[in-house]
């Protein structure tokens, strides 16, 4: 479909999404827009190295206790050292 467009009909569709948002307001959006997209890939790929030590864990002959105890660390954005913060949770040995 997009490929199908006129060059025309393509500055038609920007200058309507310029008068829409505004000149002002477009650069804002691409920005919260990116640092969402990273902030995307960045949890995507925690859970996948997460998702990966647990198999590892769960594989036959090895001891879970042997790993170290790592604090694991939330961010808020990749590079945003300020609004990091440890992450606590339940132990195997803690819970009832």
């Amino acid at each position: 479909m997009i490929g199908n467009l006129k060059p025309l009909e393509i500055i038609l569709i920007i200058v309507v999404i310029l008068l829409l948002f505004g000149a002002k307001k477009l650069p804002d959006m691409a920005r919260s827009l990116g640092k969402s997209a990273r902030i995307l890939k960045s949890e995507a790929k925690a859970m996948k190295k997460d998702d990966e030590s647990s198999r590892a864990q769960s594989a036959p002959g090895t001891d879970p206790d042997a790993q170290k105890d790592v604090p694991r660390t939330i961010r808020a954005a990749p590079g945003d050292v300020t609004s990091s913060r440890p992450v606590s949770e339940p132990n195997r040995t803690t819970q009832s």
